[in-house]
This record gives C-alpha cells, sequence and structure tokens, in this order.
C-alpha cells in the first residue's frame, strides 16, 4: 500500500493548478510497482499504447508499440506504457491514494523506463501531473507559465518546445513526487536507469463536451423537430436573415440544454467513459445469478477493473454509470452503487442484507459476466 508522507488538502489549497513543486519523499520508502522487464512485456502487447524515444545527437527517433527492444542503443532512450493501471495489478494501486481527487478527472497512469540521458524532450502539457521517481534518478526543470514558448520541430511526433529558464531545477529520488499544473514547461532526464510514475489528472474541453452531447442526442433522437414560424413576414430582401428568426434558431438548439436529467445521464455516461482501451475479458463460463449469490453469502471478494470509471449523482445514489453506461438499482440499493463507484472491491459484509436482494444479484452477476469485476485471488 501506498500512503502519502503530506497533508493533501495542505496540498491542493497551496499548489493545486496555482504552481508547480517537489515534495521530497512523497512517499516513504517507495518500491516500484512493477519490473522493467514487466513494463517491456505490456510495451509488446498489441492493446497497450506504447512509445519508445531516443536522441541521437540533434535527432530523435520515436516508434509506437507494439515495441521490440532488439538492437537499442546503451544510452539516451526511453519507453513509456500508457495507461499501466489497466493492465498491471500492482501498478494500479498506485493509482489508490490519489483518489483524494474526483475520480472522474483522472486519466491514467503512464511509467517510463529511461536510460541514462532519456528523456522526451522539453515540453508542455495541458493537464496536471504528479510524477513519482521510482528507482534510480531523474533530473527535472520546470519553467513559468507564460504564451511566448516557441515549438521546435525536432520530430513530428514530439511537440518540444526551445528552452526555458526554470523555476524548479532539481533531482527527483526514489519516492520523492513533482507536480506540475497545466502550461508550465518541463523537461526531465535519466541521470541513472530510471522508472517514472505519471499520474494524470485530465479536464474535459468545451469541444469535447459539445461533441459528445451532440452525438447523444443524435444518438437517442432528441430535438428531431424541424423550425416553425407561423408568423412568418414577407420580406423584399429575400437574402435577409431577420434577427427574430436567427435568435428562434439559436432558441431551438439551447432548449436542448434545458433537460436537467438528460444532462445529467449524458454528463455520467460521458465521463465514466475512458479515453484508454480497458483489459475486458468476459467471464468463461458465464456466472449465473446463484453463483453470486453465493459467492457473497460466503463473503468472498470482488475487485474492479483497474481503469474503469464508475460515478454517480449524491442526489441519485440508486443510479451508476459505470464505463458510458448507465445502469438503475431500486432506490433502497443505493449503498451497493455507491460501493461499486467509490471502492476499489466489494464483499458481502459491504454488501450486508443487500446480497439477497434480486436486483442487485443481477447487477452484479451482469458485471462480472462483462469483466467489469472480477474475484480476487
Amino acid at each position: 500500500m501506498y500512503d502519502f508522507t503530506f497533508n493533501f488538502e495542505q496540498f491542493l489549497a497551496e499548489y493545486w493548478q496555482k504552481k508547480p513543486t517537489i515534495i521530497k519523499g512523497g512517499f516513504k520508502n517507495f518500491i516500484d510497482p512493477i519490473s522493467p522487464d514487466e513494463l517491456a512485456g505490456l510495451a509488446m502487447e498489441d492493446e497497450v499504447d506504447s512509445r519508445y524515444i531516443a536522441q541521437h545527437g540533434d535527432k530523435w527517433e520515436v516508434k509506437h508499440g507494439p515495441l521490440t527492444f532488439n538492437d537499442v542503443p546503451e544510452d539516451h532512450w526511453s519507453f513509456i506504457v500508457q495507461a499501466a493501471n489497466h493492465w498491471h495489478e500492482g501498478a494500479a494501486r498506485l493509482v489508490t491514494p490519489f483518489r483524494l481527487l474526483p475520480n472522474w478527472l483522472m486519466d491514467d497512469l503512464m511509467i517510463s523506463y529511461s536510460t541514462p540521458g532519456g528523456g522526451v524532450g522539453p515540453h508542455i502539457d495541458q493537464y496536471d501531473v504528479f510524477i513519482t521517481q521510482g528507482s534510480g534518478k531523474r533530473h527535472w526543470r520546470v519553467g513559468p507559465k507564460n504564451d511566448d514558448y516557441e515549438e521546435e520541430f525536432r520530430h513530428p511526433e514530439l511537440r518540444q518546445i526551445k528552452s526555458f529558464d526554470p523555476i524548479i531545477d532539481d533531482v527527483l529520488e526514489p519516492g520523492d513526487i513533482l507536480y506540475i499544473p497545466p502550461g508550465f514547461p518541463h523537461d526531465g532526464y535519466a541521470i541513472e536507469t530510471s522508472m517514472s510514475f505519471s499520474v494524470g489528472f485530465r479536464s474535459p474541453k468545451k469541444q469535447e463536451l459539445l461533441s459528445s452531447f451532440a452525438d447523444h442526442v443524435i444518438a437517442n433522437e432528441i430535438g428531431d423537430v424541424h423550425y416553425h414560424n407561423p408568423d412568418l413576414p414577407a420580406r423584399s430582401n429575400s437574402g435577409a436573415i431577420l434577427d427574430a428568426e436567427r435568435q428562434d434558431l439559436e432558441n431551438m438548439m439551447r432548449s436542448l440544454l434545458d433537460h436537467p436529467e438528460l444532462m445529467k445521464d449524458w454528463m455520467g455516461e460521458h465521463l465514466s467513459q475512458s479515453r484508454h482501451e480497458l483489459d475486458l475479458i468476459a467471464a468463461e463460463p458465464l456466472w449465473e445469478n446463484s453463483e453470486t449469490h453465493q459467492f457473497f453469502m460466503a463473503n468472498e471478494t470482488l475487485k474492479r477493473l483497474g481503469g474503469l470509471r464508475a460515478f454517480y449523482y449524491p442526489e441519485t445514489p440508486h443510479i451508476g454509470y459505470i464505463n458510458g453506461e448507465t445502469v438503475e438499482l431500486p432506490e433502497e440499493c443505493s449503498q451497493v452503487i455507491i460501493a461499486l463507484c467509490d471502492q476499489e472491491a466489494l464483499d458481502g459484509d459491504t454488501l450486508g442484507a443487500m446480497r439477497e436482494h434480486p436486483a442487485v444479484i443481477d447487477l452484479l452477476t451482469q458485471l462480472i459476466n462483462q469483466g467489469s469485476w472480477y474475484p480476487a485471488e
């Protein structure tokens, strides 16, 4: 288990989306939750998002996974695995302490392995990131936030910038945590062979929300109504769009937003969709409701799939949004939805009397058969 050595609420008040900082010894006695060989194994898989980045003097090389590691140079290269918490149970445990932040903001755990000199060059990200140093040491520089940084196109797949004057210039050792808010330029390179673990938090953009809501409206055939104006006036300028007509059309569009329940369901489904592939494996053979009931009566434990997103609204806790889908239980079963969304494991004691409820057993059987939850070993 990983526990912070610092007060997280105090951190939020002083640093969150305000300024970068290094928290020395943020994790005490930190041990890598995954070995380099295990990480390389993930990078070789088709389903896993991975990259190899190497620097050869002034030139950069980028390869996308699945990766192989034949004929790699001695130094100045890294490989990165995105969403490692989706594929490795040990790595997923590193995400747990960061659940003091809302899960709907969490993106993924990215892990990088770097040889001496390895890095991706100076760049700017538009999300919050906590970079925990694992084995080895890494030198980090972070600059001030401004709009004057000039891009440098050393490779078409690396959005690097030119140099900056650092406000942070330090070496991270195992257990140190570097926090970088959106928009602050940074550059890190390995002093010695090392592992870095980056937990990213990404807020949605206006464009993404509008596009997703439009898709939801179309898919559900909402607002399939034409513009009508029985009081249409005649005009001498047929090319003119009268102001009243423009306002009517704008009001038609705005009226789509004037459906609170529709908006809530869309938002729950949208935010619960993962940006990264999940390691979903359907149960084989499929479970029957009787097996699920017996499982929880024996107080066995289900674990939530790494990276699975599950949310609810506190005012309607009997409705949940899991991996882009809406699930609903009777109101007296709200504690089950809350447990599924707030906790990473579920057992018979947590369910209590709810393990006898047919609707609860039916939902849990569906989730097990989908592979969203699975029996703990």
